[in-house]
């Protein structure tokens, strides 16, 4: 009774308590320049981010092209996971006071001349062909362009162009279609003004101080600004030029508005955001059509192995216990070889430790991904948990690796726990190494710093590998899998297999069934990833990957009958 009591007053307290946005950091508040606190601050600070591409696989630095530059630039501390990534996060020189509405503003001016600032501007010609994309962010919130497709649909991108170009034949491409001043052929246009509307919750009625940023959108807009000092948003567009013959100068701009709506509540920032993202309504139906082919298919599954199995032990129990009819068939033939110790099971025990790793890693991220805790807002928590718990689980991969190892008879259980430690790991990480050079030499902000490699290894072969032989040596203590049945001394003779029964064959077609139920989200994961889009749709990946374990499991159920019933072992 009391310890009901307690729970009861636990419930009420955490309900009149005051919550705060699980899956992002903690909010922030602005008040106006004269009405500054300690929990209230005025100044707004824009960060910039890498700049990349759906048409390059190489992401840049924002330092990499000649933009305006903060004098005293810092950069905020990353987790493992954005360095992973390749974010680099960085100050800008774009500085705002909340509330305070601004037109026109020059920020810096850039002169290039024939002798040293060719390669500069060829550079920033390049990225605008290639159709880079600015990603900015305000208040941990990425700054939005927001604008219309054919069909009358609003999107709104996390990233804007640099620029955007007309070929030589006319055609407008990427940006440019949003205003028809660019219609110049085989032109160049460079975005260097933007118009900033940044959208904030008042708190009245709040139990808060000051205001809070619920938006911030932008539009690119590029104008041929002339003079050194006072600057007009007016005029033709900003052309770069195709050769560079004389001096060339570009002056960056912005303007920034102020907007109140206390309909969008801070919590829901980021819906405005994730409900515009390209296919996002496709994918309901979508998933909705695999889960039921899944569903279907796995019951076809589920029924033919069943009603299979029943007519063979039917026939098995109808058979005469004479002499004349002791002959067996089927999958009762090899039922003394079943569990003979396979021809490489040091391999196998290794890949069988590994998966346990693996598996156990992903389904605890999708888990905490399912609840929040590693959405968007929450910048590079997605890698930086599975990283953790990848290696926090050497433990389990050992233990798995030693007691099959055991189970086939393995006596070389150094080689065992040595390879389950290093094998794969071995190969993704000298992979990621010689991609890691490529990189470097390429001048990508995705190549991975030394310190960060340093780290890695660190955690490597000082967490995981530690915790790999401490799960080895309990396995190897317990006792060896009993198997139902003894195995025969000498193995039987293999008769001449089918094609279906061969290992290629089962190979593809073992797979078809557990991709039918994945494809979908792997293309929506791979467009993201290429397109440099959010993912965020966690609750149907968990859902599609439990459902995955299923279908893969029914499979091997299924493989394994047919090869059995074919005496192919």
């Amino acid at each position: 009774m009391e310890r009901c009591l307690r729970l009861l007053l636990l419930l009420l307290g955490s309900g009149l308590g005051s919550a705060f946005y699980l899956p992002g950091l903690a909010p922030v508040s602005f008040c106006e320049e004269q009405k500054v606190k300690d929990n209230c601050k005025s100044q707004i600070e824009l960060l910039v981010n890498r700049l990349d591409s759906a048409e390059s696989v190489l992401p840049y630095e924002y330092d990499a092209f000649d933009f305006c530059k903060d004098e005293n630039e810092r950069h905020p501390s990353e987790n493992l996971g954005q360095v992973l990534f390749g974010e680099r996060i960085a100050s800008s020189p774009y500085k705002f006071t909340f509330n305070k509405n601004e037109t026109c503003q020059k920020v810096c001016q850039k002169t290039y001349d024939p002798k040293s600032g060719v390669s500069a501007l060829d550079f920033i010609k390049k990225g605008i062909q290639l159709n880079y994309q600015h990603h900015w962010i305000i208040d941990n919130m990425p700054v939005t362009w927001c604008y219309y497709f054919e069909d009358g649909q609003k999107y709104c991108s996390p990233g804007f162009p640099v620029g955007c170009t007309i070929t030589a034949d006319g055609r407008v491409k990427d940006a440019c279609v949003i205003n028809s001043e660019f219609n110049k052929k085989d032109t160049i246009y460079l975005f260097n003004h933007v118009d900033i509307i940044i959208t904030y919750h008042s708190g009245k009625d709040e139990n808060w101080d000051g205001a809070r940023l619920v938006a911030a959108r932008l539009e690119p807009k590029s104008y041929k600004h002339t003079g050194d000092k006072a600057i007009k948003c007016e005029g033709p567009p900003m052309e770069i030029p195709k050769d560079l013959t004389s001096k060339f100068q570009i002056t960056y701009s912005y303007s920034v508005i102020f907007q109140e709506n206390d309909t969008i509540k801070w919590a829901s920032r980021w819906d405005y955001i994730l409900e515009s993202m390209q296919h996002t309504n496709i994918q309901w139906f979508s998933i909705m059509n695999s889960l039921v082919i899944v569903l279907f298919l796995s019951g076809m599954v589920a029924m033919i192995m069943l009603r299979t199995l029943h007519k063979d032990i039917a026939r098995y129990n109808q058979i005469d216990s004479s002499e004349d009819a002791q002959e067996e068939f089927g999958w009762k033939l090899v039922h003394g070889d079943i569990f003979r110790p396979p021809m490489k099971g040091m391999l196998l025990s290794v890949f069988l430790g590994q998966g346990t790793q693996i598996f156990i890693m992903t389904f605890i991220t999708l888990f905490l991904a399912c609840l929040g805790f590693l959405s968007p807002a929450n910048r590079g928590a997605l890698m930086t948990c599975a990283v953790v718990l990848w290696v926090l689980l050497g433990t389990p991969a050992g233990y798995v690796s030693a007691r099959m190892y055991k189970t086939f008879g393995g006596e070389r259980w150094k080689s065992n726990v040595l390879l389950t430690a290093l094998l794969c790991p071995g190969i993704i990480f000298a992979d990621f190494f010689v991609m890691n050079v490529i990189l470097l030499a390429k001048g990508s902000s995705a190549a991975i710093p030394f310190g960060t490699l340093v780290a890695i290894l660190a955690m490597w072969f000082g967490i995981s590998v530690p915790l790999t032989f401490l799960g080895a040596y309990f396995g190897f203590k317990e006792r060896a899998i009993e198997h139902p049945v003894r195995t025969n001394q000498i193995p039987r003779q293999i008769p001449t297999q089918s094609f279906f029964t061969k290992p290629f064959p089962g190979i593809i077609m073992g797979g078809i069934l557990p991709f039918g139920c994945i494809f979908i989200q792997l293309f929506f994961i791979l467009n993201s990833i290429w397109s440099h889009q959010m993912y965020y749709m966690f609750g149907f990946l968990f859902l599609v990957f439990i459902i995955l374990l299923i279908t893969c499991s029914e499979a091997t159920i299924l493989l394994c009958y047919f090869h059995l019933c074919a005496e192919v072992l």
